[in-house]
This record gives structure tokens, C-alpha cells and sequence, in this order.
């Protein structure tokens, strides 16, 4: 039977939280993880833009950093609010295509923009006569747009492609969010050629910027070493490995989603990629690029003191 023939589904139901074991406490978490990422974010992005001296390449990514972080909050988690809220699961095929297309992008954006930070950390710790030349502002805003460029490019190809499948079987994503494996799982046409593309698509979005952030931090931890200070090898090396950790739980959860051949796509099991994605990072990146960096703490005691003189 030809294509033609048959119906496709225009309408979706996402069902991931009501068929938890757990569902409101799921929920509770994940708002919770939500309101902390937006807060700390929020403030970060504040002490940058307020505070001069932070207005260097490394917060000029960070800040971009922040924000990324908080449009994938904003996406993803009050459409979820609302629908366990009002037990509406419904989603149409455009309005879960536009959330692919902006949680895919802002997540790919935020691959490049850690490889660029690593990159910035690289340059001024290995490099530092050279700094004020290999991250001059010009360069820094070349990057920002070959990052967004690129990325909007790549997952709008994506995008389309899901858009115009024939969804002819179940109509039933048992995740709280659209996802395009999902889809693909629930598309009837033949999808194979797609997803090698994908597969060349998770090279340039996750390999390349992974295997410039391992690089960069092997040389700067290779400087660290050689020096002849201890306390100062023992403090670069945990800053290093912090960063590493959040890096780690967000590629790791991304190539878990995204490289999974779409026969072994599981959404019980994405929904826990999902959260380690768009909900895990944001909240703990402030903490780790800001608690662990005097001149970010310098500026909120600064903040903090104007704010009591004032009253």
C-alpha cells in the first residue's frame, strides 16, 4: 500500500510522566533543579553585565553559557508544567518539530561554546603572551556566529526532515518532551539514510567539540603540573575537573540520546538523558563557574556590599 493512503498523525500525546512510577515526585524534582538553574543563572548573568572587570572573552562565553542554559530551561519545563498540571498531553507535529528545533540548537550551540571556553582556558594558561591576540573581540564574535550559524543550519535540516515523515502508527512519545528518535520510532516511512546523516550530524556537533575540550584541558593540565606550587596544582587540577564532570554528564547524556540507533531508542530511559541534559547543567553550572572563581565572587561581594550601604 502506498503512502498516500495512508493518515498521519498531525497531534501527539506525551505521556512519559503519567506513566512514571513516581510521577509528582519526578515533577517536583525537576522544577526544583529548574528554579535553582534559572536563579543561578540569572545572577550570574547579572555580575557579568554590571561588573567591568568581568567583560573578558572568558565571561563573554560564559555569559552566552548562562543563557543557553536558561532557554533550555524555558523550553522544555513549563510545557511540562503544563501539561501534568492540566493532564493536557496533547502536542501538534509543529509544535513538537519547534521544540526539537530549539532544544537540538540551543544544545548544540552549547557543545561548541564549551569546546570555545576550554579553547579561551587553553589560550591563557598555555599561551598567555598570545592571549590578548588569539581572543581578541573580533575573533570572539566570529565564533559566536559560526557557533549559532552552524548549529541552526545542522538541526534545521532535522527538523524538516521530522516535520514531513508519515506518522502512521501509534501517536503515543511516553516522554514529557518531543524528541526527534521518538518520532523516528513512530514514523512508518523508511528512515535509515536519515539516520547515518544524524550520525555525521553527532561528529561535528559532539565529537569535535569533546575532542577540543579533552585536548585543551590535557594541555593546560600538563602546564599545571609543571609548576612547582602545590596548593596551586591542587586548586587548578579541581577547578579542571569540575568543569570535566559537568562536560561529562552532558555529552555523555546527549550521545545516550542522540547516537542510540532509533531500534533501541528507550524513552523510560530518555526522560533520565533528557533531565541530565537540559535540567542537570544549567543548575550546576553558576555553582562550578562561579563559586570556584574569584573574580565572579569578588563581584557579588561587591553587589552584595552596594546592596547594604544603599539601605
Amino acid at each position: 500500500m502506498g503512502n498516500e493512503n495512508v493518515t498521519s498523525w498531525t497531534e501527539f500525546l506525551l505521556v512519559g510522566l503519567s506513566h512514571h512510577k513516581s510521577p509528582t515526585i519526578f515533577f517536583a524534582i525537576v522544577v526544583f533543579m529548574a528554579s535553582i538553574a534559572l536563579l543561578g543563572n540569572c545572577l550570574l548573568l547579572f555580575l557579568i553585565q554590571t561588573n567591568s572587570t568581568l567583560h573578558t572573552p572568558m565571561y563573554f562565553f560564559l555569559s552566552q553559557l548562562a543563557c543557553m542554559d536558561m532557554g533550555q530551561v524555558l523550553i522544555v519545563v513549563p510545557k511540562m508544567s503544563v501539561n501534568f498540571l492540566t493532564q493536557r498531553n496533547t502536542i501538534s507535529l509543529s509544535g513538537c518539530v519547534a521544540q526539537i528545533f530549539l532544544t537540538v540548537t540551543v544544545g548544540s550551540s552549547e557543545c561548541f561554546v564549551l569546546a570555545a571556553m576550554s579553547y579561551d582556558r587553553y589560550v591563557a594558561i598555555c599561551r598567555p603572551l598570545q592571549y590578548s591576540v588569539l581572543m581578541r573581540r573580533t575573533i570572539c564574535l566570529a565564533m559566536t556566529v559560526g557557533i549559532w550559524s552552524s548549529s541552526v543550519f545542522l538541526i534545521m535540516v532535522i527538523a524538516l526532515y521530522v516535520l514531513f515523515l508519515p506518522y502512521c502508527g501509534s501517536n503515543v512519545i511516553d516522554h514529557f518532551i518531543c524528541e526527534f528518535p521518538a518520532l523516528l520510532k513512530l514514523s512508518c516511512a523508511d528512515t535509515s539514510t536519515f539516520e547515518k546523516m544524524v550520525y555525521i550530524d553527532n561528529v561535528i556537533i559532539l565529537l569535535l567539540p569533546i575532542s577540543i575540550i579533552v585536548s585543551s584541558y590535557v594541555a593546560i593540565l600538563v602546564q599545571i603540573l609543571s609548576r612547582r606550587s602545590t596548593e596551586g596544582r591542587q586548586k587548578a587540577l579541581g577547578t579542571c575537573l569540575s568543569h570535566l564532570s559537568v562536560v561529562g554528564i552532558f555529552y555523555g547524556a546527549s550521545m545516550l540520546t542522540y547516537s542510540t540507533p532509533v531500534h533501541s531508542y528507550s524513552a523510560e530511559r530518555s526522560m533520565i538523558y533528557s533531565v541530565c541534559i537540559t535540567v542537570v547543567p544549567p543548575m550546576l553550572n553558576p555553582f562550578i563557574y562561579s563559586l570556584r572563581n574569584r573574580d565572579v565572587l569578588a563581584a557579588a561581594r561587591k553587589l552584595l556590599l552596594k546592596c547594604t550601604l544603599q539601605k
